[in-house]
């Protein structure tokens, strides 16, 4: 299970018997949109290269195929969210090994501005000899965003995902050249 506290809700809060007030509110819809979840374009990839950047030269490279969302909140309780990604990781020419791990992080931002909390995940693939592609899904299972009152909404914040990319994989990125999966659906 993948967690992501952000840094306010560290301290331990006391248990208490929730009000029946507090329960109501609980059962019912939240009381505005759940924080927006973003894919770092510069991130949204990566292929690692021995040599040139030529596609028979590619070792490993991976591509964010899909990311889904979900949270809860309600009175001035936290932002509980839950946030699923699908990735694809191929295998090329120059690969030398069939399993490789492979990490991606989660960030909560203020809506356009700082970062509150980031992790980063590791996440292990193991090809078959006849394979070149493996999709995986992760789940970050538990998202804590703290809010300071009730009249703080979800839209205050941003869940950014991405792959930990090195320097010169975000320049590729940027770059705006593109060796993607094929059959990836």
């Amino acid at each position: 299970m993948n967690k992501l506290l952000a840094p306010a809700l560290i301290a331990a809060a006391a248990s208490a018997c929730a009000s029946s007030d507090e329960y109501r509110a609980s059962q019912e819809a939240n009381p505005a949109p759940c924080p927006n979840i973003v894919v770092l374009s510069e991130a949204a990839r990566f292929i690692d290269f021995e040599g040139q950047q030529a596609a028979e030269n590619i070792t490993y490279s991976g591509e964010i195929v899909d990311v889904g969302s979900a949270c809860r909140y309600y009175t001035d309780n936290p932002i509980e969210m839950e946030v699923s990604i699908d990735l694809a990781f191929g295998r090329g020419p120059k690969a030398t090994d069939n399993q490789k791990v492979f990490k991606y992080f989660v960030a909560v931002t203020r809506t356009n501005s700082e970062v509150i909390a980031k992790k980063e995940f590791a996440v292990p693939i193991e090809w078959d000899d006849d394979e070149d592609v493996q999709v995986k899904r992760v789940d970050v299972d538990e998202i804590v965003i703290p809010r300071r009152d009730e009249n703080i909404s979800g839209l205050n914040f941003e869940v950014i995902v991405g792959f930990a990319v090195t320097p010169e994989q975000a320049i590729y990125n940027r770059s705006g050249k593109s060796l993607k999966f094929p059959n990836i659906k």
